[in-house]
C-alpha cells in the first residue's frame, strides 16, 4: 500500500451533516490505533468529556494489540468511574485488523473517528475519513514530512467545505494558564516580543514498549519497526516532531505565526542501541519569527538529564514563563495563572463533541500543520546541517519518508542522519 491514495468521488455536504440537537444524542466513535494512547487516553478522555458517547468500532495493525484492547479500554473506563456498558459497544464484527483496518472502522457506521496510529499513517487516514464525511480527532503530530503536511492541509480544506470538525491533540491550547497568560501577552502585557526560549528535556524512553524491544523471529523488519515506531524517524518524525511539537505549538501561538527560518543541530550519544532505532536523543535550533524575535529551542530525551519543560518569552516591558502547571508574567504588568477544572485532554474532546452536536464545525488543521512543520523544519536542519526556511519546506521540499510498499516484509535499515552528509531535499 503506498502512502498516497487515489482520490475517489467526493460529495460535498452542508455543515449540518451530523448535527445533534439537544446535546444528549448518541455519537458513535471509531478508534483507529489500539496502543497506549488510543486505549489509555483517547477514547477514555472522549467518553469522560460528554454524555452519549459510544465506542462502536476499533482497528489496529497487530492482532495482539487488538486482542488486549477491549480489557484495557474497559479497565481504563472503570478507573474513571465511567459506565463501561453504556460506552463500550464494540462487537467482534466491528473489530478490524490489518493495514486496511482504518478503512473498515471508518466505513462501519461511526460518526467520528479518533486517529492514534503512528504519525506516518495520519495523513492517509485523515484523508479517507474526511472523504467519507466523518468528524476526526487526529493526534499530534499530523505528519512526519512535508509531503504529509501538504496532504493534511488539503484534507482540512476539504473538511472545511464539508462542515466537518477536525480537532488536533495539542491539548495545551486548552490549558487555562496558557490561555490566560497568552491572551495578556497578545494584549501587550510584556510589550513588543523580542525573543524567547523553548526548553524540554526528559527521560530517554528506554522502557517504552519493553516487551517489544527485542525483534521476534516471526516479525519482519517492517513489523518490528512499526511496533517500535517511537524510535524510527520515518514513523515518529523523531522526538522533536512527535513530542516537542506541543512546546513549539505554544511558541507559535504566542508569536502568532510559525518561524520563517531555522538553523538546527543535534545527534545521538546516549541512546544508540539498535532497539532505539535511528532517532536522535538531542536537538537544538535557532528560530527566526516574522516579527524579528529569535527563539532558542533545546530538547533532549536522555536519562538522568536535568528535567525542564517550559516556554519563555521576553518583551520590551517584561517577560513571561509558561509551563504545563502555570503561567507567569513578570515586569510592569505582573500576573500569575493557575489551572483548575477538567484536564485539557478532556476539554478538547468536550469542545469537539459540542461542535458536532451544534453543527458548528471546528477546524484546527492549519495550526497543527504549522506547528508540525515547524518541528519537521528543525529536524531537517539538524539532520543536514543546513539552514532552512519555512516557505521552502512547505512548498518545495520533496521529502517523503514512507517506504514504497506499506506491507509486512523486508525493509532497508535507515541509518541515523549525519549532518553534512545527509542531503536536504
Amino acid at each position: 500500500m503506498s502512502k498516497t491514495l487515489k482520490a475517489g468521488t467526493i460529495s460535498l455536504v452542508g455543515p449540518n451533516l451530523l448535527s445533534y440537537p439537544g446535546g444528549s444524542d448518541k455519537i458513535r466513535v471509531g478508534l483507529v490505533g489500539c496502543g497506549g494512547r488510543g486505549t489509555g487516553a483517547g477514547i477514555i478522555d472522549c467518553a469522560e468529556s460528554s454524555p452519549g458517547i459510544e465506542l462502536t468500532a476499533i482497528g489496529d495493525l497487530f492482532k495482539d494489540h487488538l486482542d488486549m484492547a477491549p480489557e484495557k479500554i474497559k479497565g481504563n473506563l472503570a478507573r474513571r468511574n465511567l459506565k463501561v456498558d453504556d460506552i463500550y459497544k464494540v462487537t467482534p464484527d466491528h473489530t478490524f485488523l490489518g493495514f486496511d483496518a482504518y478503512q473498515k472502522v471508518i466505513d462501519s457506521g461511526v460518526d467520528m473517528v479518533i486517529l492514534t496510529t503512528p504519525p506516518n499513517f495520519r495523513p492517509q487516514h485523515l484523508k479517507y475519513a474526511v472523504e467519507k464525511g466523518k468528524h476526526v480527532f487526529i493526534e499530534k503530530p499530523i505528519a512526519v514530512d512535508p509531503v504529509g503536511v501538504r496532504s493534511v492541509l488539503d484534507t482540512c480544506d476539504l473538511a472545511r467545505q464539508k462542515g466537518l470538525t477536525i480537532v488536533a491533540g495539542t491539548q495545551m491550547r486548552r490549558l487555562p494558564s496558557n490561555i490566560q497568560t497568552i491572551q495578556r501577552i497578545h494584549d501587550g502585557a510584556i510589550g513588543d516580543l523580542n525573543g524567547g526560549q523553548v526548553f524540554r528535556a526528559g527521560s530517554g524512553m528506554r522502557n517504552w514498549r519493553s516487551s517489544e524491544k527485542i525483534k521476534q523471529a516471526e516479525w519482519s523488519e517492517m513489523e518490528y519497526q512499526i511496533r517500535r515506531w517511537l524510535m524510527w524517524d520515518w514513523l515518529s518524525g523523531d522526538f522533536v516532531v512527535e513530542m516537542h511539537v506541543h512546546n513549539l505549538d505554544i511558541m507559535n501561538w504566542i508569536m502568532g505565526s510559525p518561524p520563517q527560518k531555522c538553523l538546527g543541530m543535534g545527534g545521538r550519544q546516549a541512546r544508540i542501541g539498535f532497539e532505539y532505532g535511528n532517532n536522535y536523543d538531542h536537538f537544538s535550533a535557532e528560530l527566526h519569527y516574522p516579527n524579528g524575535a529569535q527563539v532558542a529551542y533545546m530538547g533532549a530525551q536522555i536519562d538522568s538529564y536535568a528535567s525542564r519543560n517550559h516556554q519563555r518569552v521576553v518583551g520590551s516591558k517584561g517577560s513571561a514563563m509558561l509551563d504545563f502547571r502555570q503561567g507567569e508574567i513578570m515586569g510592569s504588568n505582573p500576573f500569575m495563572a493557575k489551572n483548575d477544572g477538567p484536564s485539557p485532554s478532556v476539554r478538547q474532546y468536550r469542545d469537539m463533541i459540542e461542535s458536532i452536536r451544534k453543527g458548528k464545525a471546528i477546524n484546527e488543521g492549519k495550526q497543527i500543520a504549522e506547528s508540525t512543520l515547524t518541528a519537521i523544519m528543525i529536524r531537517m536542519s539538524a539532520y543536514t546541517g543546513q539552514e532552512v526556511t519555512y516557505d521552502w519546506v512547505l512548498n518545495n521540499s520533496e521529502l517523503d519518508m514512507s517506504p514504497t510498499d506499506m506491507e509486512f516484509g523486508p525493509l532497508p535499515y535507515r541509518e541515523a542522519a549525519v549532518p553534512g552528509l545527509t542531503k536536504l531535499f
